[in-house]
This record gives structure tokens, sequence and C-alpha cells, in this order.
């Protein structure tokens, strides 16, 4: 049996980190095939050898170098992490190489082994979940400790669903549960399946028990609406759906706001930002402000923390972050990324646009 209290919040908890994050370095690939890093509104030569891949957090860029090393720049130095071939991922903040079966992590700086018996895995901002076949347990990484989720003696699956900071999985008795900063939480039993949506401090469900749309923060799981919701995501400390009516609604801490009362031929949730097309314009939602960010249904676009980034009309790159939206170029794009809050745009003579800290380089 779930839980349900409803409370008042008189003032603004902090979930998580904030959304703005200061991108410690900005990987590209100049014309020379250099790897170097934008940091500090400076260039950084990183390596003067052609890369084989990198992938990118919000704090550290990881790759594989023209030897087939696996190494990771912190924004200060490169630290050689394996010479194997491996197979890596990378969130925000974590990062994960498996050699065979064995599987590593990388966290802050500090480097462990999960399991030497890895098979699946899944890595998100701030957690990591892993199947380890020793003990045919499902076991979570998060803050420097690794915690069993459920045995089974048959066929080991993953959780159900694994959020930024949170999992809903399901034991071997049906009992639903929720795994959050270290506790796990009961749901309930339920034979069938439920379909979760889960970001970061926050998770979102149709309840089959109690026949209503429900949410899990702060540890309790409580009645958002009296009936089923058919579309909803959630972000970080937040959710939005659509109710019975079209209606986008956004709900956080106790308290609902309605984004449009039009019916939304699209709207998307990631981390901090929501954005969503209404009569024709797109609007985002950001720190608790509604804003017209333009006067078009973008054909291509990036979500990320704070920032929305996009192809605008002409086929250059506009971006939404802060409030504000700024032209970035006009000029046709090979390709463009948001590191953190930073973006990043490739341009076809493969000179570079790169907006940072509240400004335009150009490189």
């Amino acid at each position: 049996m779930i839980t349900i209290r409803y409370y008042y919040i008189l003032f603004l908890f902090t979930f998580s980190v904030s959304s703005f994050v200061a991108q410690t370095t900005i990987p590209f690939v100049d014309f020379n095939n250099y790897f170097q890093s934008f940091q500090d509104e400076s260039v950084r030569m990183i390596e003067l050898q052609r890369i084989l891949d990198f992938k990118v957090g919000d704090e550290f860029v990881s790759y594989i170098d023209n030897r087939g090393n696996l190494r990771l720049f912190d924004g200060e130095e490169v630290k050689d992490i394996t010479n194997l071939n491996v197979e890596y991922q990378v969130s925000d903040h974590l990062m994960t190489w498996k050699v065979g079966p064995t599987l590593n992590l990388w966290d802050n700086g500090k480097e462990q082994t999960l399991t030497f018996n890895a098979r699946n895995y899944q890595v998100r901002d701030s957690i990591v979940v892993f199947e380890d076949l020793r003990y045919n347990t499902v076991k979570v990484y998060y803050d420097g400790k690794v915690y069993d989720l459920y045995s089974v003696v048959s066929e080991l699956n993953l959780p159900i669903h694994v959020g930024e900071n949170i999992v809903a999985f399901k034991d071997n008795g049906d009992f639903y549960k929720v795994f959050w900063r270290g506790k796990v939480y009961d749901l309930g039993v339920w034979n069938g399946t439920i379909e979760f949506q889960g970001g970061t401090d926050v998770l979102t469900f149709n309840d089959p028990t109690m026949r209503t749309f429900a949410v899990f923060e702060q540890g309790e799981f409580l009645d958002v609406e009296k009936f089923f919701m058919n579309k909803y995501k959630a972000g970080r400390g937040f959710i939005v759906y659509e109710d019975l009516n079209n209606n986008l609604i956004y709900y956080a801490q106790g308290e609902k706001k309605s984004l449009t009362y039009f019916s939304a031929k699209f709207w998307r949730v990631v981390d901090d930002i929501v954005v969503w097309e209404e009569n024709g314009f797109v609007y985002a939602f950001f720190k608790g402000q509604k804003y017209e960010v333009c006067n078009f249904i973008p054909e291509d676009f990036q979500l990320k923390n704070g920032t929305f980034a996009f192809k605008n009309v002409v086929g250059g790159i506009s971006i939404f972050v802060e409030g504000k939206t700024i032209e970035l170029t006009n000029q046709e794009v090979q390709s463009y990324h948001i590191y953190g809050n930073s973006v990043i745009v490739q341009l076809f003579n493969n000179a570079y646009v790169i907006y940072s800290n509240g400004k335009i380089h150009k490189i």
C-alpha cells in the first residue's frame, strides 16, 4: 500500500546541483587533428596526435588516444586509465570502463573495481546500476558505496527504470521498490508492469493500486492527480505531464503550474528545462519562468542542464540559456554539442564557435 501524505512547502529546497554547470573543459579536434580544450577563455593542448574517440562529462573528458589507450583529462592534467582495449561510458560525473567481465569506475578522481563478473550495466549522472553474475545480484553504486538491490535464482535482469540518481525495481515477490540516495523505499505489490519516469530526486508513475497518478519525492509517495495520466516525464526535482484535457502541467514539491492550455505538438523535459510548442511558437520553462524562445519549430535541437540549443531558420545555431535567446552563428554547421551549459559549434570550414560563461568565442 502506498503511503499518501500531502504537505505544503514554504521555502524552496534545493534537490541537487545548480542548473548552471561550469564546464571545466570544452574539447574539440582542430583542423590539424590536434585534440584541444577550450577553458578559461583560452585553448589548451591535450594531445598532439590524432585521437580515436572521446566522450565528455561535466567535469572531464575521456578519450582513446592513437595507441588505443584510455585516458582522462580533468581540466588540469591527463591521466592514464588503461592501455587495454576497453568499452567505456561517461555520464555527467562518472566514467566506467569494462575489461572483459571486469567493470571499473572513475568518480571525482578516484578509481575502483565494481565487480569482476559484470554483464549488463547502466551509467547515469550519479549512479551505476550493474549485474554481478558471481552472486546473481543487481547492484547500484552511489556516492562511493555499492548497494545490493536484489538477487534471483533464475535469469537476472536490470531494474525496470533507472533515473539520474533514482532506481525503480521489482524483487522476487513482485514487490515494487525505489532506491534513492542510499535507501530503499517500499511501494507495493503488483503482478503487472508499471511505467516509471525518473529524473533527479523524483520518480513519477500511474499507481495501479490507488488508481492515481503519483510521484515519489523526498522519501514519500504522493498523489498528484486522481486519475491516470497518459504522458509524463521527470526532470531535476520536478515532473511534467499532460492532464486529461491535454493541458501541460508542471509539478514540484506539492505545487502545480499550468505551462499551456493548448495541446502541444511536442514537449521535452531534460534536467532543469522544459520546452514545448504552442500555436507554432516554442517556449521554455526555466527557474520558475516561462519564456518565448522562437517563432518556429526547430527540426533539430539539443537539451542539457539549463541550455536549449537548436538549428535556426537559416541553418545556423541559436541557443536559449539563462532566460535569453542568443544567435551563435548563421553559417552552416557541421555539428554542435552542449557540454555543461556551454555550447560548441563546428562549422564546415573546421572553425569553431563556442558559447561559455556568457561570452561567444570564435576559434
